[in-house]
């Protein structure tokens, strides 16, 4: 592995030393040279700034899509519970409701009970 490395760095080294000295060999002048070296980093300048932007542009959308659908969630979450809450209570008022039924009808056999006795009673 570290001669593989080796000579990856060497060949780096190499193609490095062989740019320099042909830009120093060229035919073109120097200030022609530094222009062409000039114009060429202000594009991958250029080309840096909207690959920068468009990774921006990437995770600003993201981020909004990932917000929408967190609170699509919350808010199916919220409505729910909402109907669980409605569902809960009209059950307790049914069961109340059959509650009072019940008790109104025990109370009437007790009444239709007690009045059997006393009708007993009072013929006997």
């Amino acid at each position: 592995m570290k001669d593989q490395s080796r000579v990856i760095a060497a060949l780096l080294i190499g193609a490095a030393a062989g740019a320099v000295l042909g830009l120093l060999f060229a035919p073109d002048s120097g200030e022609g040279t530094r222009g062409t070296i000039s114009d060429y980093a202000n594009d991958l300048a250029g080309k840096a700034r909207d690959k920068a932007n468009e990774l921006k542009d990437y995770s600003n959308n993201a981020v909004e899509k990932v917000k929408s659908r967190f609170n699509s969630a919350a808010d199916d979450l919220y409505n729910y519970r909402d109907g669980i809450e409605s569902d809960v209570r009209n059950k307790a008022n049914n069961i109340a409701g059959d509650v009072n039924n019940h008790i109104d009808n025990a109370k009437a056999r007790v009444k239709s009970t007690a009045d059997n006795v006393n009708d007993s009673i009072q013929q006997a």
